[in-house]
């Protein structure tokens, strides 16, 4: 079983490099209705609710938190396939907000996806070749066939596969060669930048370890940027140069990621942290743990003040009446929290 690399081999790119992405006061809200014939709209739900971050060239930022908070709303807002409420999605300078389908599909080339499940994302009647080789047609960066198969074996190399796999159909292959088939894809058009959505979260531990290495490899070799949305803290540690803490909607916490593991300020991330398990039985039986009491609110009627009060442990009753501040700490350290 490989492991995954130390997180001390992590390349970080330098502070003054500009932004690739920069989303500012991103939100998307889908509006909740009753009624067969004369529907009305009687709420929403707030899925992204007021997010910025930004994302240098050649990092990889982690976007991490429960199951429903909002990660994988923001990567398809970043991606066009969902048109945000309100807010500003930069990439590279160029505004994608309002792009007509024709300069969004020159963009696509250089933004890619990688799915998170490796059996539902892959055609089931197309052979690995062809759908390795469908966005190469698309786009036109390989109008050549005998050059598209040829880049499709090297596709497949370069992801550890067979280059004879590419006669062969998806039920023919594990999960794990599946995903390195979407990964292929993914390189296909020579992308900068690709959303990695809970990429090996279907994955068996050992399977995950490997993808967790060729995404980096691939990173380090093409110099790709990367969205790394994932639930578990324990992968995004090992392939992530910084991390943002998502809750209901809202970034709480962000931070480089040594400093987010060795300092975690929000009660949210250290909740999320103590609840990461530890491979030692002895160490792990030991451990004091920290459970997040209650459920997570409805993002159709969201808490007042801070989202995360009332399953807080340190609240007060200033936080269910004002909303916290996403404000700086330290270095690179932002928080939205006023008790820290």
């Amino acid at each position: 079983m490989n492991a995954p690399r130390a997180v001390a081999t992590k390349a970080i790119p330098r502070a003054e490099a500009p932004p690739l992405i920069t989303v500012r006061n991103l939100k998307m809200h889908f509006p909740v209705t009753e009624g067969a014939l004369l529907a009305r709209v009687i709420g929403q739900v707030k899925a992204v609710d007021d997010v910025s971050f930004t994302i240098r060239r050649g990092e990889t930022l982690g976007l991490v938190g429960e199951s429903g908070c909002g990660k994988t709303t923001t990567g398809r807002c970043i991606l066009q396939l969902e048109h945000a409420t309100a807010g500003e999605i930069i990439y590279d300078g160029r505004s994608l907000i309002g792009l007509d389908r024709k300069a969004m599909l020159a963009l696509r080339q250089k933004i890619q996806v990688i799915f998170q499940d490796p059996y539902s994302s892959l055609n089931p009647r197309m052979k690995i070749g062809d759908i390795i080789a469908e966005p190469m047609k698309v786009h036109g960066t390989e109008p050549d066939r005998a050059a598209r198969l040829e880049r499709v074996r090297e596709l497949l190399r370069l992801c550890g596969l067979d280059p004879r796999f590419a006669d062969r159909y998806p039920h023919e292959m594990s999960g794990g060669q599946r995903q390195r088939v979407g990964i292929a894809r993914a390189l296909s058009v020579r992308p900068e930048f690709i959303i990695c959505d809970e990429a090996i979260s279907a994955l068996d531990v050992s399977i995950q370890a490997q993808i967790i290495n060729l995404l980096e490899d691939l990173r380090d070799q093409f110099g790709l940027t990367y969205l790394f949305i994932a639930h578990d803290l324990s992968v995004v540690r090992h392939l992530c140069h910084r991390v943002a803490v998502m809750y209901l909607g809202k970034i709480v916490e962000l931070a480089d990621c040594d400093e987010l593991y060795g300092n975690p300020m929000h009660p949210y991330t250290q909740a999320l942290l103590a609840a990461v398990p530890v491979p030692d039985p002895e160490v792990e039986s030991k451990r004091a743990h920290q459970i997040v009491k209650g459920e997570v609110p409805s993002p159709i009627n969201p808490p007042s003040g801070c989202v995360f009060h009332p399953r807080c442990p340190i609240a007060n009753e200033s936080c269910a009446r004002i909303a916290p501040e996403f404000r700086k700490m330290q270095g690179g350290h932002f928080v939205a929290c006023s008790l820290v």
